[in-house]
């Protein structure tokens, strides 16, 4: 587990690598039909699928685009291509979405690992991106925390799965 160039972020990447393995956990044994199914009346792109699209874009955002300051065009959540963009999976295989998400992970610890945590972010155009990685870090397990909670719940309600893993 990458600990950061200052040493200090071993654990909040350990939290969020939790909450990560938890996310993709509810995935599985999950059909397509059932990865693609909305099952919230009132939120048509709550799907796992969606879930995890939906995660991988905010880890493109906050650590690529935010604190990098890379580039934003390729990100369907800072685009104008539509509300919801990143949630969006219509012809993508979970099986690629969680492959993606995989990757996203993986880069997001190299760019932590090369980084302090008192480092602040570089894109211009956003003013979160003044944040410091620290805050962005501890915001990254908040967020992903919350949406595995949204996981356990769209994974009981599509086939009766529970649990914490």
């Amino acid at each position: 587990m990458p600990s950061g160039g200052d040493g200090r972020s071993t654990a909040l990447i350990g939290w969020l690598d939790l909450q990560r393995q938890i996310l993709r956990r509810k995935c599985e044994g999950l059909s397509e039909a059932d990865a693609h199914r909305s099952v919230i009346p009132t939120s048509s792109a709550m799907t796992m699928a969606g879930l995890i699209s939906h995660m991988r874009w905010v880890e493109h955002t906050w650590l690529e685009v935010l604190f990098l300051g890379g580039d934003k065009t390729q990100n369907p959540s800072l685009v104008k291509t539509g509300e919801d963009a990143d949630w969006r999976t219509d012809g993508i295989s979970l099986k690629q979405l969680l492959a993606e998400y995989e990757a996203q992970c993986v880069r997001s610890n190299e760019i932590v690992a090369e980084a302090s945590l008192d480092d602040v972010g570089r894109h211009p155009d956003y003013r979160a991106g003044n944040a410091n990685l620290r805050w962005m870090l501890i915001h990254l397990v908040e967020e992903t925390g919350r949406h595995a909670g949204h996981a356990d719940i769209v994974r009981e309600l599509l086939d009766g799965a529970k649990g914490y893993y």
